[in-house]
């Protein structure tokens, strides 16, 4: 069926279906949102929701171990989830207002709520602990990411529960390839091609509100931004309100296939408020995500995960069993995977298991793994200068204080502000309010922001796994070698980090823009900007 408002003259010719209503105006549930206060949602999103795959995302903490830390912080995937959906809605409805020579259609707008609303579908247990830090543990060279299960789980959804789209005015397969590249991004990624098939070039700023691969500022963030702190009971300056009321769609100065590109544009007095959201980021990074203490339960319930791998067996729809880290192949049997495991793996009475419950009955009694030193670096490079020091050190304090080498690990974690070195805000065009259509770039003379000098942060940590506590001997003479062997460890906390870790099998990680921990316990007292940007160079003004 084809909405008789939006479609095109080419879509009511006689070959094709009966019209139905404009999809803008239907009206479904109502969902009470603590963030978000009342969302509408489409029938057709209601229908998604109550199926057994996306209701799966209830049982998915948003921030992993981070509610050890964090008492509040155990939202899940399914609130965010719906919050994308909303917010992605809100955006596309304000574009078709403001700019109907835009052509957005009623397809377009559920499309982008659709795929608002499944972009998660394919998280693991404790989010990106499984697709970060235990599939590569346990699958080395995998190149696999909650992404691509996304769009797997999202066809097996729709095949499962038989949902019927095109009663809803979506044109298939056209409409599902739309959906998922909104959540994986192009398959095709050939330069001054156009890579996508699901909409023409003239709509590509479609492709930049779930999740934004040109500069980052997406409907994604924007939720989990101001859900992370708000659960997290931390600051967020970023108001993604007064983003959506000024943004415009405007011509750029990029060509692909010879034709023009269209970008989702700011105003040029929003340029402060952009900054606000990227520092968001590198604050809640910072501040919690790779707080010092949530890294150690995260490496505590991975190395559960790791043992408890080749024993705990999940069936299929058949009479094959897989283990967690097989289940991903077959959605039918990733649908059973959840924070579950955890308890799961706790109160069972299998002694294949006693190593993994060991380590978790070690959280529920707080006896966690303990960071012993860490190195705060201001270069892009730590691993050929720093490593080898570390690596050293790593072998002679084992040897003078009669420990096993291998109960280090070493892990790199790297901070930025979404685009590695570069500043996202070079990659945003910018319109005035004398000359709506026309996009530009804003040069940095014209930013009266704090704007950082460096965009990108690194920083080293080492954690003790053997349990023990602060009076140990041997955590004291470790401390106390590293501080010798590494003083500037002690040097301000404003720069980057990598983490060692006492523990069986040491691994060198460099987890690239997954973000970094820091030396202070969760805090909510107000700081000033200058103590919390990286390398803040104050514009004169």
């Amino acid at each position: 069926m084809i909405c008789s408002k939006c479609s095109t003259l080419a879509d009511q010719a006689p070959d094709k279906p009966n019209t139905i209503d404009c999809q803008f105006n239907v009206q479904g549930k109502v969902f009470n949102d603590p963030i978000h206060g009342l969302v509408p949602m489409h029938p057709l999103l209601v229908r998604i929701i109550d199926t057994p795959q996306f209701q799966r995302l209830r049982y998915i903490k948003q921030l992993g171990g981070a509610c050890y830390v964090y008492p509040g912080a155990t939202h899940n995937r399914f609130e965010h989830s719906i919050g994308v959906s909303h917010l992605a809605g809100r955006l596309v409805r304000e574009l078709k207002e403001r700019q109907p020579e835009l052509q957005i259609s009623c397809r377009d707008f559920l499309c982008v709520q659709i795929a608002g609303l499944c972009h998660d579908l394919g998280h693991g247990p404790f989010s990106h602990l499984f697709d970060g830090m235990f599939i590569p543990k346990v699958s080395t060279g995998r190149k696999w990411k909650h992404e691509d299960a996304s769009m797997a789980m999202f066809d097996h959804l729709v095949d499962k529960n038989e949902l019927k789209m095109e009663q809803h005015g979506l044109v298939l397969p056209e409409d599902l390839d739309f959906i998922k590249e909104q959540i994986a991004g192009p398959i095709d990624k050939t330069p001054g091609k156009w890579a996508y098939k699901g909409r023409p070039e003239k709509k590509s700023f479609l492709y930049e509100i779930i999740a934004n691969k040109r500069n980052g500022v997406d409907v994604d963030k924007w939720d989990y931004f101001a859900r992370d702190s708000y659960y997290l009971g931390l600051q967020s300056n970023f108001d993604h309100d007064r983003f959506i009321n000024f943004a415009r769609v405007c011509e750029v100065d990029e060509e692909v296939d010879g034709k023009k590109m269209s970008q989702i544009c700011a105003r040029d007095k929003e340029v402060d408020n952009l900054y606000d959201m990227f520092h968001t980021r590198f604050s809640l990074h910072r501040r919690a995500y790779q707080h010092r203490v949530v890294e150690a339960i995260q490496l505590m319930i991975r190395d559960a995960l790791v043992e408890a791998n080749p024993h705990i067996l999940i069936k299929g729809s058949g009479v094959k069993t897989f283990r967690m880290s097989d289940t991903v192949f077959d959605m039918e049997v990733y649908s059973k995977l959840t924070d579950h495991v955890f308890e799961q793996i706790l109160y069972s009475p299998s002694s294949d298991l006693d190593k993994a419950r060991k380590i978790l009955e070690r959280i529920t009694h707080r006896r966690l793994y303990k960071c012993v030193g860490q190195i705060l670096k201001d270069k892009d490079n730590l691993e050929d200068e720093v490593m080898d020091k570390i690596k050293k050190w790593q072998s002679d304090v084992a040897s003078e204080n009669h420990l096993d080498p291998n109960d280090f690990e070493l892990r790199v974690i790297k901070i930025d502000y979404g685009m590695k070195k570069d500043d996202p805000i070079d990659q945003m065009r910018f319109y005035k309010k004398d000359n709506p259509t026309k996009a530009f770039k804003i040069s940095k003379d014209q930013v009266l922001y704090l704007r950082p000098e460096s965009f990108s942060q690194q920083q080293i940590r080492i954690y003790y796994k053997k349990e023990t506590d602060e009076t140990d001997e041997t955590i004291k003479a470790i401390k106390d070698d590293w501080s010798i062997k590494f003083p500037e460890s002690h040097a301000d906390g404003s720069q980057a980090v990598v983490a060692v870790v006492l523990g069986p099998q040491t691994s060198v990680e460099v987890l690239a823009n997954i973000g970094q921990m820091y030396e202070e316990e969760p805090q909510n007292s107000a700081r000033t900007e200058d103590q919390e940007k990286p390398g803040i160079k104050k514009q004169e003004v």
